[in-house]
């Protein structure tokens, strides 16, 4: 059974950056998609960026092209996520998750992380 523990929330100021970190344990991720999300108050879920380990391909949303960078080390089996130039509008629960295919709709992903919070405020 797959489980994923994100880290490296936080409170960072507008301009500042982050690095999160999903770790994965039991499996290998190079069967999956890893992908992240994030999730407001009052929002719904949306996908930032995600990655197949296998072959490095990667996806973003639009909000975040050229700021968040994502990338894998299939050695330890974790994906990272590095966000920078953050917005206020970045805050939110980020969470990993594992699933099939390079979208970035979270029904497509199987296994979840509980999440880590991202506060952007000055």
């Amino acid at each position: 059974h797959l489980q994923l523990v994100e880290s490296g929330g936080g409170l960072v100021q507008p301009g500042g950056s982050l690095r999160l970190s999903c770790a994965a344990s039991d499996l290998t991720l190079d069967y999956y998609s890893i992908g992240w999300f994030r999730q407001a108050p009052g929002k719904e879920r949306e996908g930032v960026s995600c990655i197949t380990t296998v072959d490095g391909a990667t996806l973003y949303a639009d909000s975040v092209k050229g700021r968040f960078t994502i990338s894998a080390d299939n050695a330890e089996n974790t994906v990272y996520l590095q966000m920078d130039s953050l917005k206020p509008e970045d805050t939110g629960i980020y969470y990993c998750a594992a699933g099939m295919g390079l979208v970035l709709g979270p029904g497509r992903y199987n296994y979840w992380g509980q999440g880590t919070q991202v506060t952007v405020s000055s």
